[in-house]
């Protein structure tokens, strides 16, 4: 299970690295400390399950970012200034299972205070030992079980389909690992959003080139974070254990010199 942990998050992080798109930033406004995750997918689904239009003028003018990111990076389906992008969009969704997987989506995530006050309280944790951080915008969507979490410029995209729980019966007709089935869940969510919005801002320099001991050690260094911003052990491994190791015996350094480090031969 540990190795598991492991793995499917540098799988993650190597997609995150080699993938051609980021979301733009969202400007420079002030943004509140109070985090609460944006609702898209509730707009996504209306208008995927209903037709209703108002719904998909809404995503246009209120999230032409995320709505852009959606269609052409995440489903594929073409240019969103394409003419008869909307008609794909909507009938791409009418197949079953996505129709499905859409009420579903709903129903699991009527409400997401208990993964709001978890965000808000990792961020406040993490802004006190990254003060120069930014507090990212986070919304949801239904990205027709494709990535779990895109990350860009100070923002956040979950895809909520990917989190319907390790026993959801759909997960298992399209014969997911019991590896990636174990992330496939809401306990998932902050620690994945953390872990990827992270790596977004230290990301490891010479990627390529680098041995996979440093890999693992610069992941180990985030997934050690992430435990502790969030007081809970959720990520285990040997490199984890290592950080640890290294953190107890060298007291005086703070978690932004962790983060920022790139010599690993002390480890």
């Amino acid at each position: 299970m540990v190795k598991r942990i492991h793995l499917a998050l540098l799988s993650l992080l190597i997609f995150c690295l080699a993938c051609e798109y980021k979301l733009k930033p969202v400007g420079d406004e002030e943004r509140s400390d109070r985090i609460e995750v944006q609702r898209y997918d509730r707009l996504e689904g209306r208008y995927l399950m209903t037709g209703d239009f108002s719904a998909l003028q809404q995503m246009s003018t209120g999230y032409p970012i995320e709505t852009r990111t959606l269609i052409e990076d995440v489903l594929q389906l073409g240019e969103v200034n394409d003419p008869s992008i909307n008609s794909k969009f909507l009938s791409f969704y009418q197949d079953t299972t996505l129709q499905i997987v859409l009420a579903d989506v709903q129903s699991q995530y009527a409400n997401m205070d208990d993964i709001n006050e978890q965000f808000e309280k990792a961020f406040m944790t993490l802004k006190n030992w990254l003060p120069d951080m930014s507090i990212p915008l986070i919304y949801t969507q239904i990205g027709a079980l494709n990535q779990s979490v895109v990350v860009g410029d100070q923002i956040i995209g979950i895809s909520l389909d990917k989190y319907l729980g390790k026993n959801y019966p759909i997960y298992k007709r399209f014969g997911y690992t019991s590896r990636q089935l174990e992330t496939m869940q809401r306990s998932h969510i902050v620690p994945d959003c953390l872990s990827f919005y992270l790596l977004s801002l230290y990301p490891m320099e010479r990627f390529d080139s680098r041995s996979q001991l440093e890999k693992d050690l610069h992941m180990g260094k985030v997934m050690w974070t992430v435990n502790k911003a969030m007081d809970n052990n959720f990520f285990y491994s040997e490199y984890v254990m290592t950080i640890d190791r290294y953190m107890k015996k060298h007291p005086k350094v703070t978690v932004k010199q962790l983060m920022e480090l790139d010599d690993y031969s002390n480890f």
